[in-house]
C-alpha cells in the first residue's frame, strides 16, 4: 500500500515537474542578445491565411504593496505555442523580431511610467490604469507597424521601422532593468 501511494506521489511530482518545465519552455524572455529563430515558432500555420507569420508576445505586470512600499514586476516574452511562420525567410523572421522588439519597447515604457509615477505617488490604485493605457499603445503600435509595412511587403517602410524600433529601444535603455 505504501509503495502504491509512493508511486502515485512520485508520478504526480514528475507530471507536475514536466508540466511546469513545458510551460517555462513555451516562453522566451526578451533579451538584446537573443533573436528569434525558426524553432521558436511551434505551431503549424493555419491553412486559411495568406499571412506569412504570427508572433505572440506578452508584457505582464504585477505588483505588491507592503506598508508604503510598492514592488512591481514586468516581463516581456514571446510565446512559442501561439506563434507560427508559413514563409521562412530571414526577411520575414526579422519582421517578426520587430513585433517582439516592439513589445520590449512597451515593457520599458511601462517600467519608466510606473517608476516615475511611484517616485511622486504611493497610490497603487492607478497602476493598473497605467498598465492598461500602455498596453493599448502597444497594441496600436503593433497594428501601425503591420499597416505601414504592409506586413513587411513594403521594404522601404520596413527599413524605416527597423531603424525606428532600434532608436526607441535605445531611447528607453535606462528602463531595461525591470
Amino acid at each position: 500500500m505504501i509503495q502504491k501511494i509512493l508511486f502515485v506521489f512520485i508520478s504526480s511530482c514528475l507530471f507536475l515537474s514536466f508540466t511546469k518545465k513545458e510551460k517555462e519552455d513555451d516562453y522566451i524572455p526578451w533579451k538584446s542578445d537573443k533573436k528569434l529563430n525558426w524553432a521558436d515558432f511551434r505551431i503549424e500555420s493555419p491553412s486559411h491565411t495568406n499571412d506569412a507569420a504570427l508572433t505572440t508576445t506578452f508584457v505582464s505586470f504585477s505588483f505588491s504593496k507592503s506598508g508604503d512600499k510598492i514592488k512591481f514586476d514586468i516581463e516581456c516574452k514571446f510565446q512559442k505555442s501561439r506563434s507560427w511562420i508559413r514563409i521562412k525567410t530571414d526577411y520575414i523572421l526579422k519582421h517578426e523580431q520587430g513585433h517582439f522588439d516592439i513589445a520590449e519597447i512597451f515593457a520599458r515604457k511601462l517600467n519608466k511610467e510606473i517608476t516615475l509615477f511611484l517616485a511622486k505617488s504611493k497610490q497603487h490604485e492607478d497602476l493598473n490604469k497605467i498598465y492598461t493605457r500602455v498596453m493599448n499603445e502597444k497594441r496600436d503600435m503593433q497594428q501601425e507597424y503591420d499597416d505601414e509595412t504592409n506586413h513587411s511587403i513594403n521594404k522601404r517602410q520596413q527599413a524605416e521601422w527597423d531603424l525606428k524600433i532600434e532608436e526607441m529601444l535605445e531611447e528607453l535603455k535606462d528602463y531595461d532593468d525591470y
